[in-house]
């Protein structure tokens, strides 16, 4: 697969993932030391790891991203306004945010347009962005499509696929999850406006997963394999 991107194009797409339940406070400043060294995006971090995340990227150009209602989406909507809020206060620059997945399957549609209104509009006042996430694995191609059409309307920044946590219990009782397919990939970026990002998370491992979802039309991924993806396209050329 060829590509005309630079590597720092490469690197400006990923939000450097450090949301596993059991990172240290040492994992997690080893983690944002590697996204300032590779000059990512973004590291996207638990709410609690923000200052410790702006300390550590402080003059450099990596932001920091936090969750919020992170990874169920089940908080009430002046819950997910204030720790949104709260997040950006503190020093956040971007905010992913996880819509109420009961509802969409409800179909509710008022409430989720309500909420995302609501924490959009929250988020932006202090000039910051907003990532709605679908958690596409529970959801039907048609929830996805109407997520997409409500986040167009309240004009977000990113719709996102997953949190990389939504696991689906399987017909023999384990647990697994897709992530970040490509179905589902076109799918939010045909039904998005241009000015609208897609950010797709859960999945994207390699150089090759990012170059593939980046011909899609995706402009951010959710990595914990940072360091493999951008080393693999030093070592092929991109420079």
């Amino acid at each position: 697969m060829t590509s005309t991107a630079s590597l720092k194009t490469l690197a400006k797409m990923i939000d450097h993932s450090l949301l596993h339940p059991t990172l240290t406070d040492e994992a997690i400043v080893k983690g944002c030391e590697l996204a300032r060294k590779y000059d990512v995006a973004t590291a996207c971090v638990k709410p609690y790891s923000i200052e410790a995340a702006r300390s550590i990227l402080a003059g450099s150009d990596v932001g920091v991203c936090a969750v919020v209602a992170f990874p169920h989406g089940n908080s009430t909507v002046p819950i997910k306004v204030k720790e949104a809020e709260e997040a950006v206060l503190r020093g956040a620059t971007e905010i992913d945010v996880v819509v109420n997945i009961g509802k969409v399957l409800s179909g509710d549609w008022d409430y989720i347009s309500q909420e995302i209104r609501a924490v959009n509009e929250a988020v932006v006042r202090h000039r910051a962005i907003v990532k709605v996430i679908f958690e596409n694995d529970f959801l039907e191609d048609m929830q996805i499509v109407r997520l997409c059409e409500i986040c167009s309307l309240h004009a977000v920044a990113y719709v996102k696929t997953s949190t990389g946590y939504g696991f689906v219990k399987q017909t023999n009782g384990m647990y697994s999850y897709a992530g970040a397919t490509d179905n589902h990939l076109r799918l939010m970026r045909d039904h998005c406006p241009p000015a609208i990002g897609v950010k797709a998370a859960g999945g994207i491992r390699t150089l090759d997963d990012l170059l593939r979802v980046r011909q899609i039309g995706v402009s951010r991924i959710g990595a914990t394999a940072t360091e493999t993806i951008l080393e693999e396209a030093r070592s092929r050329g991109f420079r």
